[in-house]
């Protein structure tokens, strides 16, 4: 069990680095919101400081005073339980709070949320606790990857700073790594912290198969699109190729064509496409394409899972064949954090791994990520399975 004290570091240490995320931006690049799937970064930072007001200080910290009065209007993201709330696709029309006021408010809510750890401490929180630095730390790397957004498609393609592995160079050679048929154990259960759709762990068969020891790379991503992969309907899912003719897709996010020269956008600036480096940006239609234009497949998240001590992981979220749905015998926890993760089982893929943007202490090969399969803005990739 966590000592109080290493939650208070923790707690402490993940609000730092929320705002030291922050630090290279310009006021203005606080409010923009370019797309629905994308918020304003004033929104993440004052979202993941409603959460600890919201399920911990109102209530459990003795003559606590809200902040702000709307203020659980203006950063409740979904929690229907709770109340109202300013819809999604607004987020970016919020010229107030300000900036400065956003901040004001996490250092407030960051100093009571410290005396409720040192002085007024019930263990009965922890679990509560324990989401609440890890619903920020989720939101740490969606603020990257929206910031990323953002200014990746300003005409001035603004530099953010480097981000170690953002090109994530892998020149290893790729293997075939066999999984023998049988049953394997999935799912959490040590003690460690883990979110409730990672539970209960569960026995499940599978068939044997192989699966690459390495992510595929740009350059195989540059023969697929110089064989027309991009334009032959056979290779896709109906919604994929819907999906492709609709938004003019050609290549992965933040790639362009100068001079017969394929570039991306990184946060670090424009640079040249590496051949060697994993593919990243691409949605899971792309990457069920891909695979089929390989004559493979990509992994179900179990066969993943089963296998991924035998491969480096952890610089790129991947994409799986499977569905996001509740293990067996998944039980939704009570109350409106019950909405965290149970309402969301429908219609989304899974994805593995964690990312160059997923923080510290975050990282877990149960982790199961989930999202719609047509985004791709998160540090996504694939590695190829096929069955033997």
């Amino acid at each position: 069990m966590n000592s109080k004290e290493n939650l208070l570091k923790l707690f402490l240490d993940t609000r730092k680095h929320t705002e030291a995320l922050c630090k290279p931006l310009q006021k203005e690049d606080y409010v923009v919101q370019p797309i629905v799937d994308v918020s304003p970064p004033k929104w993440h930072l004052g979202h993941t400081t409603w959460f600890f007001e919201e399920f911990l200080l109102d209530g459990h910290l003795a003559d606590y005073k809200r902040f702000h009065s709307q203020y659980a209007y203006v950063f409740n993201s979904y929690y229907e339980s709770i109340g109202a709330r300013v819809v999604r696709t607004d987020r970016g029309n919020l010229s107030r709070p300000s900036v400065d006021e956003v901040y004001e408010y996490r250092a407030y809510v960051t100093k009571h949320m410290a005396q409720l750890i040192e002085n007024h401490w019930n263990e009965d929180l922890i679990p509560v606790l324990e989401i609440g630095i890890h619903h920020e730390k989720q939101h740490q790397e969606l603020l990257l990857t929206d910031i990323k957004y953002i200014l990746g498609n300003n005409p001035l393609s603004p530099v953010y700073g480097n981000i170690e592995d953002e090109v994530f160079i892998n020149n290893k050679t790729p293997k075939w790594l066999e999984m023998p048929a049988q049953i394997y154990e999935v799912g959490h259960s040590k003690k460690e912290f883990c979110y409730d759709n990672e539970q209960p762990r569960h026995r499940i068969f599978l068939e044997a198969y192989q699966i690459s020891s390495e992510l595929v790379t740009c350059g195989e991503w540059i023969d697929f699109i110089n064989d027309g992969g991009y334009a032959n309907v056979m290779l896709w899912h109906t919604e994929g190729w819907d999906w492709v003719q609709k938004n003019n897709i050609c290549a992965p996010m933040y790639w362009f064509e100068e001079n017969d020269q394929w570039n991306q956008y990184t946060l670090n600036g424009i640079t040249g496409i590496d051949k060697s480096s994993a593919i990243t940006h691409v949605s899971y239609y792309e990457a069920f394409a891909f695979a089929q234009w390989r004559g493979m497949r990509l992994p179900t998240e179990f066969e993943w899972e089963a296998a991924q001590q035998k491969f480096s992981w952890g610089k790129r979220w991947e994409w799986t064949e499977s569905a996001y749905l509740p293990y067996p015998n998944y039980q939704k926890p009570d109350g409106a954090l019950g909405e965290y993760n149970g309402k969301f089982m429908v219609n989304q893929k899974v994805l593995r791994g964690s990312s160059v943007a997923t923080p510290n202490n975050h990282t877990r090969s149960t982790y199961r990520n989930f999202f719609h399969p047509n985004l791709r803005w998160q540090f996504t990739s694939l590695r190829l399975a096929q069955s033997i």
